[in-house]
């Protein structure tokens, strides 16, 4: 199937922002701009054929420009918060944008979604692609290391929008890219996702301070609010008294996976039981950021005039644990000059 390209605006420095359309024989629609390499519209059948569009995000170009919740960004060059916005590697320092009260979060004040990227357009064995190519500068937001990035979104026959991302750095510098999507099974603007049903294949997950900042604890999930390992409905626990939900306002912390590095495997799942949607999540990364859209006022207009309640939509963002360049103990998102990071994240859609 082609590949339809669009005019999508203009951008604050007059370059033409463009919007990009790709379907498979099943009925799945995905729409993506070269204006952060942004997924704008995802549409997928439900149980009984009917289609609807199950991402939060905006009609217009312009509401990009600013786009608070970062509605289904790519987020670089550090997706979630760095502690302190700033990090030591290899006997440097390095200070970053102090964008989420004294810390860092998903790049600082001028992130990857926020600016033009190169895109084309190609069919393969795997399925319909677009693939989104960006170079940042050494210290670009404040980190080092010119940096050359492809983010690859390819829309299968398996009802599947898999995101590969590849990075190459001239410089030890720090990368950890992801998504970020909201996600609602039952369609956007339909109301809250506190129904659907959530399942996180993760035992712990790291302890966040009041400012949502690990620093190293790691917590048993069991016999707390956190636990996901039998799904349950996602606003079953959310209103407990319990540290994490007071400070986070709800679900807004990461996971700790079992993946192991370079294997993709199964990680979390949602289902809307009305629809019959069902979702799941796979990637090779350490850690997944589960956020259930709990800064979200009413305030914002999406699509076709939807107005984004508290916890209208959801996220999976696949990542590296948030703080974790200053916590040895984590795995880090050093990569080194000259390598390649390279990771995968899939969110497959199925009905049952």
């Amino acid at each position: 199937m082609a590949i339809d390209k669009e005019f999508f605006g203009q951008t604050n420095d007059g370059k033409t922002a463009s919007i990009y359309t790709i379907k498979n024989s099943n009925g799945m629609m995905a729409k993506f701009t070269d204006f952060g390499a942004i997924l704008v519209s995802l549409y997928v059948p439900d149980k009984d054929g009917n289609v609807e569009d199950v991402v939060l995000g905006f009609d217009n170009l312009e509401d990009y420009f600013v786009n608070g919740p970062n509605f289904g960004a790519t987020i670089g060059r550090h997706a979630n918060r760095i502690g302190g916005a700033k990090f030591t590697l290899n006997g440097t320092e390095y200070e970053l944008d102090k964008n989420d009260g004294k810390n860092n979060l998903h790049g600082g004040f001028n992130g990857y979604h926020k600016r033009l990227w190169d895109a084309r357009t190609y069919e393969d064995s795997n399925g319909q692609n677009i693939e989104f190519t960006y170079e940042s500068d050494d210290m670009d937001q404040g980190f080092p290391g010119n940096l050359k990035i492809s983010v690859t979104y390819t829309v299968t026959e398996d009802n599947e929008i898999k995101i590969t991302y590849n990075a190459t750095p001239d410089k030890d510098t720090v990368i950890n890219l992801t998504n970020h999507s909201y996600f609602n099974l039952a369609g956007q603007g339909s109301g809250t996702i506190l129904d659907q049903i959530a399942w996180i294949d993760a035992d712990e997950m790291t302890f966040a301070d009041e400012e949502s900042i690990p620093n190293g604890e790691i917590r048993k999930v069991a016999g707390t609010p956190m636990d996901f390992t039998t799904p349950k409905k996602v606003g079953k626990d959310i209103a407990v008294d319990y540290d994490q939900l007071n400070w986070g306002k709800g679900f807004d912390h990461n996971w700790v996976l079992k993946t192991k590095r370079g294997e993709m495997s199964l990680v979390a799942s949602l289902y809307d039981e009305k629809s019959g949607r069902f979702m799941e999540v796979f990637t090779d990364l350490p850690g997944i950021q589960f956020y259930t859209g709990n800064f979200l006022d009413g305030t914002l207009t999406g699509k076709e005039g939807a107005k984004y309640i508290q916890r209208s939509g959801l996220c999976f963002e696949t990542q590296y644990f948030p703080n974790a360049i200053n916590v040895p103990s984590f795995a880090q998102p050093v990569t080194k000059a000259g390598e390649t990071y390279h990771t995968v994240t899939v969110y497959k859609f199925s009905v049952k």
